[in-house]
C-alpha cells in the first residue's frame, strides 16, 4: 500500500493542521483527526445545490468555511457567470492548499473570477 505523504502543516488554536496525500487521495487532519477527507464530498456538494435554488437574478453568495472546495465548486456550477461568491476561511494555509495540490479536486474552483476568499471568521464577516 502506498503511503500518505504529508505535504503541509500549520499551527491552528485547535492543533496542527496538516494536508497529506496518497495517491490521487487528500486528508485534511487536524490533531490527529481526520477533518475531510477528497474520497467523501457528498455532503459538501449537497450543501451547496440544495442552498442554492430561486435565488435573485444577481446572486450574492457567503460560504462559510474552504475545505476543499467541493462546496464552493458546486456554488459555481449552478450560479450564473455574474454570480458573486465570497468563503469565509480561518486559516490562510487551506487556501494556499485549494490553489496548490488540491486545486485539481474542484477545477480550480478558488481560481474563479467570481470568487472572493476572505481570511477570517464567518460571523465576522457576516
Amino acid at each position: 500500500m502506498t503511503p500518505w505523504v504529508t505535504l503541509a502543516t500549520v499551527q491552528t488554536a485547535e492543533g496542527p493542521l496538516t494536508l497529506k496525500q496518497r495517491g490521487n487521495t487528500f486528508h485534511i487532519v487536524i490533531g490527529g483527526r481526520v477533518l475531510m477527507t477528497s474520497a467523501e464530498r457528498r455532503s459538501e456538494e449537497a450543501l451547496a445545490t440544495l442552498a442554492l435554488t430561486d435565488l435573485p437574478k444577481q446572486p450574492r453568495v457567503l460560504i462559510g468555511g474552504l475545505g476543499m472546495a467541493y462546496t464552493l465548486r458546486a456554488a459555481l456550477d449552478v450560479l450564473p457567470g455574474n454570480a458573486q461568491v465570497s468563503v469565509a476561511e480561518l486559516t490562510p494555509a487551506v487556501e494556499e492548499w485549494c490553489r496548490g495540490p488540491m486545486a485539481v479536486l474542484t477545477n480550480h474552483a478558488v481560481a474563479d473570477r467570481r470568487v472572493r476568499i476572505l481570511i477570517g471568521d464567518v460571523s465576522r464577516i457576516i
